[in-house]
């Protein structure tokens, strides 16, 4: 782990002790305002699930690709089952990115909200070859769920909020579990990154350990610093959406995935980002808490809803 992203203990902000739960709430915070990640201890998502969830995605990937393009669907804006190598771009950029990646997506289980949501959540891609795949997404998209939950009730702590704050637009929300697969490399590239700078979307990221290094932000001093974590970690960053929501008070980072050494070429990475989306009638409108007079508005008003629309036409998975 680099020394610039602070590591924290989520088993503090459960603990029900008021003094280790408001250590950990400004722990947090402030991390959150001067570097955008942290690296988190105790986070609550099985080590098992885990390993099975990277287990099954290699698999998926091992694929021929006639079979994983069955699972393509491009009239979802890759929101769900299969975006076969070098369809997305980061934003402001024409260059690829080198993955493919398949995204898993929310599933309503309460009839009431179903028909209130049936016509914005498509449903998931089913994979026929690997039924095991579909319960272990399905498995991890819930344990995801609630450890970023709880962040999100630290966070809003930390900004003078309600604890329940964020809850009404969390719960359905349209948070996705993207798995992706950078492959090997074959020939000289055209360039060192495999994905290319940028700032997440959604409100915050929660990724369990890539299988190889390779992730790097940008530091305040315009320095690019490898980021790591270990084993029994999860890194967890601020996403634009949280940073307009709060006036630029928490720091969305730039970051990016680089190419291995030489030696490593031969080799694939995976990783395993959580967006937590809120539902999309959430406003992101700066909170009041955030805005004085040294920090005025930087912000219109806008929905999550249509500000995740803008971004995906952006990295041009939609039109």
């Amino acid at each position: 782990m680099s020394d610039i992203i602070p590591v924290v203990d989520l088993n503090k902000f459960l603990s029900n002790d008021e003094r280790n739960m408001n250590d950990f709430v400004q722990q947090l915070g402030i991390a959150y305002e001067a570097v955008g990640f942290v690296a988190v201890k105790n986070h609550g998502i099985p080590s098992e699930l885990i390993t099975r969830l990277y287990d099954n995605v290699q698999r998926f990937f091992a694929l021929p690709l006639e079979k994983k393009i069955k699972y393509q669907r491009p009239e979802l804006a890759g929101q769900r089952g299969y975006t076969s190598f070098g369809r997305e771009h980061a934003k402001g950029s024409e260059t690829p990115d080198l993955k493919e990646f398949f995204q898993y997506g929310q599933i309503i289980e309460d009839e009431k909200t179903i028909q209130c949501l049936e016509n914005e959540y498509p449903d998931n891609v089913y994979v026929e070859e690997l039924p095991e795949l579909n319960t272990t997404l399905f498995e991890t998209y819930r344990s995801f769920e609630k450890t970023g939950f709880t962040l999100l009730k630290a966070i809003a702590i930390y900004l003078n909020l309600s604890e329940n704050f964020f809850e009404p637009f969390l719960n359905n929300g349209n948070s996705i579990l993207r798995c992706i697969h950078y492959p090997p490399i074959t020939q000289e590239p055209k360039s060192a990154i495999r994905a290319e700078q940028h700032e997440d979307i959604n409100l915050i990221t929660l990724l369990v350990g890539a299988s190889a290094d390779g992730l790097q932000i940008l530091t305040r001093k315009n320095e690019w610093v490898n980021v790591t974590s270990l084993p029994e970690q999860i890194i967890v960053n601020v996403g634009d959406m949280l940073q307009r929501l709060t006036n630029n008070k928490l720091k969305s980072t730039t970051h990016r995935v680089v190419n291995p050494p030489k030696g490593l070429w031969h080799t694939s990475r995976f990783s395993m980002p959580f967006f937590l989306h809120p539902r999309s009638e959430m406003s992101l409108a700066c909170l009041k808490e955030c805005v004085d007079a040294r920090h005025p508005k930087n912000y219109p008003d806008i929905t999550a809803g249509e500000y995740l629309n803008e971004r995906l036409k952006e990295i041009g998975l939609k039109k």
